[in-house]
């Protein structure tokens, strides 16, 4: 292919040869051309250059809003449970004032059967120090049953105020989410848009992947099957430890018994259902399907030959081949089973997270 420089040289001793008769004509008309395929050319590289940019900016945005929308995610899950507390706690309290009510209804008839029939016989002096005593410990119990219940009532009180507090938070916060979670959605799309030569250029490699999940007997193997970068001398991934792809509550760590007995190779996240999962690190998608016991599976590979393996998955907004940066959303948990399962590797090794993650 000649490059620039060529062409023109060539072009120029085109011009020299022509015959004179209508030299200049033809002259014009080359020049003509030049002129505008070479303003094609840079429109051409305007537009690349735009379209690069325009990816870039996308990408940088989705991992701004989806850190919004974590954030947000979590917090309402969290007052959310603040309120069902609250709630568990007044029906509780609720139920003790129930038996409190009776237990003073008990008190209440007591008194008011000794008042309504006195006896202060002397003959019977027996039964009048027995009917004190009654008395007596019929007002103890009623004044303690009182007590209890005041106070009661002032903590059902401070519950509804709680909860009120609770809840106000809880719908201020709803619209924000609203608003973050529509940008979310929007920038998804935008990138699904940007990603439509990706997509076009998949379908060879869905055909070898699914090739390769039928072979492979587990998810290390998957792992091994898909590839991972070049492995280097410098056997670091990141200069400060990552935050894990999703949010929730660490139940297994690696080297831990499973519940089959067996010893973990990575990490088990509890998580809320449909909570977002994001790219933990920047690389390049290498797997993005179903695989057999883990659901919906992701499997990056990072810098330096490591590949991350992130499991149960309830949705993917990811592609074989895309390349993400660190905090990028990539899908969702499934709701039905929130709980991923997160494994890194480093060659045919697997690496304790605990060296490249934060515990969330």
């Amino acid at each position: 292919m000649l490059n620039k420089r060529s062409f023109f040289y060539t072009t120029a001793l085109c011009i020299c040869t022509l015959p004179a008769f209508g030299a200049n004509d033809e002259l014009s008309k080359i020049q003509n051309q030049i002129k505008q395929t070479e303003l094609q050319h840079k429109k051409i590289e305007q537009q690349l250059k735009t379209s690069a940019s325009d990816v870039e900016r996308t990408k940088k945005q989705l991992v701004k809003t989806a850190d919004r929308v974590s954030t947000l995610e979590e917090q309402r899950n969290t007052m959310a449970k603040r309120i069902a507390e609250l709630d568990k706690q007044r029906d509780k309290i609720n139920a003790e004032l129930s038996q409190n009510r009776n237990g003073i209804m008990d008190a209440t008839s007591s008194i008011l059967y000794i008042a309504s029939n006195p006896n202060f016989d002397a003959k019977t002096m027996h039964d009048y120090v027995l009917t004190s005593v009654i008395l007596s410990s019929a007002a103890d119990q009623f004044d303690e049953k009182i007590m209890d219940a005041t106070q009661k009532l002032e903590e059902l009180d401070k519950i509804h105020e709680k909860r009120t507090v609770e809840k106000e938070k809880l719908d201020r916060s709803a619209k924000k989410y609203t608003n973050e979670k529509n940008e979310l959605d929007k920038l998804l799309k935008t990138r699904s848009a940007q990603n439509e030569k990706l997509k076009n250029e998949q379908i060879a490699i869905q055909d070898k992947l699914k090739q390769l999940s039928t072979k492979a007997k587990n998810i290390s193997e998957l792992s091994a099957g898909v590839g991972s970068s070049e492995m280097s001398g410098n056997a670091r991934l990141s200069k400060r430890k990552l935050n894990t792809p999703v949010r929730g509550r660490l139940v297994v760590r690696y080297g831990e018994k499973t519940a089959l007995g067996l010893k973990s190779d990575g990490w088990r996240i509890h998580t809320r259902g449909d909570a977002l999962v994001m790219a933990p690190a920047d690389g390049v998608v290498k797997f993005a399907d179903s695989f057999r016991g883990f659901g919906k599976v992701i499997i990056m590979s990072h810098k330096n030959g490591y590949n991350t393996v992130m499991t149960n998955m309830g949705s993917i907004d990811a592609l074989v081949g895309q390349e993400v940066l660190a905090g990028e959303p990539i899908g969702r948990m499934n709701s039905n089973k929130p709980e991923m399962y997160l494994e890194v590797r480093r060659g045919k090794n697997s690496v304790d997270p605990a060296l490249l993650f934060n515990e969330p």
